[in-house]
């Protein structure tokens, strides 16, 4: 079937990207298991026409639109996994796997991306390079974007760009700054080691509890002396386990929590002065404490060059340009971001919770918005590159005004 026969239509597409993103939140499958989400998102690329490139990944999948000329490499990024939570949305395509949710909207990003590879396809001899789509696994599990760098999919790349859907922006709003967006998230997990002994003798031990609570309160204090007001940085122990019986003193406390920060310099001070803490308190209290990091994703910093192309790009799509207060939330995207220059922005979305929650849901007039910015500012980045290469006069491609507002 032709390319003309299989794409949808300037008018339909609008009402075909929310049926996309129905059908994914119907199904929706958790990191490294998303089988099903990557043989649809191939469907719907075939369909259109849209070409498969061969990369050894074991979910998801990668497409390219473009090159017929050579010219630059830029690439779209969409994550594609959902969260182990119940659905409490009571929506009519509510997702049908119990226990698994996206909860997230990472069914709404990947959608977005499809309609902007089905923009760009209608338009593939024009432009000038390549856009390869990276439809990525597994970043909740903050391992996705790693995959995709592993496979060699980010090889030629000249920029990446990324989104995220946020339900407290407007629809028509998109959230772009250069630097820090978003934190790098690192997890910990604490075993204080004591001695046990019968809860009416606790001289004849040294209680792990005691020591572990004291470790919560004196963390609080990196923060609050040891990182400036002016800079970033959240330190939470969100589980506290120890103990099997309630006229027993234990002989070991394990705390877990995560630490949020913005600067690599901050990342590190925060982290020396943990292990520092934990070690004086514990040995204040005589027992002894062992710290295991668990490395997350670094913090999100866009480029500042490619943040103000995306700007231009948003305010020549009639979109209200913002800049959205950074994010303590983590976000692999960054791990493409070690590796070319990038920038990650938030859609307005406009819903009633924020991520992760079990009724969580988005305006789904902001699917062709995202089409259409992600459709733009590839062909941007495209003229962009070409032109810093030869010194020429920027040029585009011209979709149609509103194409996908449906």
């Amino acid at each position: 079937m032709s390319n003309e026969q299989e794409l949808p239509s300037a008018a339909s597409l609008a009402s075909r990207l929310s049926e996309i993103r129905r059908e994914l939140h119907r199904y929706p499958e958790l990191s490294h298991e998303e089988f099903e989400t990557t043989v649809r998102i191939r469907q719907w690329l075939e369909a259109a026409d849209i070409r498969i490139a061969s990369y050894p990944l074991r979910t998801g999948i990668i497409a390219e639109i473009g090159g017929l000329n050579g010219g630059p490499i830029i690439a779209l990024r969409a994550d594609i996994d959902a969260l182990p939570i119940q659905e409490e949305t009571g929506l009519p395509f509510a997702s049908t796997i119990p226990g698994v949710m996206h909860a997230c909207g990472h069914d709404f990003h990947t959608a977005s991306i499809l309609g902007a590879a089905y923009l760009l396809k209608a338009k593939e001899a024009e432009l000038q390079g390549t856009v390869r789509l990276l439809f990525q696994p597994a970043e909740e599990k903050a391992s996705g974007a790693r995959k995709v760098v592993e496979s060699g999919a980010l090889e030629g790349v000249s920029a990446v760009f990324g989104l995220h859907n946020k339900p407290d922006l407007p629809v028509g709003t998109i959230g772009i700054k250069g630097g820090p967006i978003m934190a790098a998230a690192d997890g910990f997990v604490v075993e204080v080691a004591g001695k046990g002994s019968h809860a009416a003798v606790p001289e004849a031990g040294n209680d792990p509890i005691v020591t572990s609570a004291h470790i919560v309160t004196a963390l609080q204090s990196v923060v609050s002396r040891n990182v400036s007001p002016l800079e970033n940085a959240v330190i939470s122990v969100t589980k506290l386990h120890s103990g099997t019986a309630w006229n027993v003193i234990p002989d070991k406390a394990v705390l877990d929590g995560t630490i949020r920060t913005f600067e690599e310099t901050v990342r590190r001070r925060v982290r020396r002065r943990f292990d520092q803490v934990v070690a004086g308190v514990a040995a204040a209290y005589e027992t002894t404490a062992s710290v295991r990091w668990i490395e997350g994703p670094p913090p999100v910093s866009n480029d500042e060059e490619l943040a103000g192309l995306a700007w231009k790009e948003a305010e020549a799509l009639g979109l209200l340009p913002v800049v959205p207060v950074p994010s303590l939330a983590g976000e692999d995207f960054a791990v493409y971001q070690q590796h070319v220059p990038g920038v990650f922005v938030f859609l307005g979305t406009e819903g009633p919770h924020e991520w992760h929650h079990p009724a969580f849901d988005l305006d789904e007039r902001a699917l062709p918005i995202a089409a259409d910015f992600f459709a733009g500012i590839a062909v941007r980045a495209l003229a962009h590159f070409v032109n810093t290469a030869a010194g020429g006069v920027v040029t585009g491609v011209n979709f149609d005004e509103g194409a996908v507002r449906g």
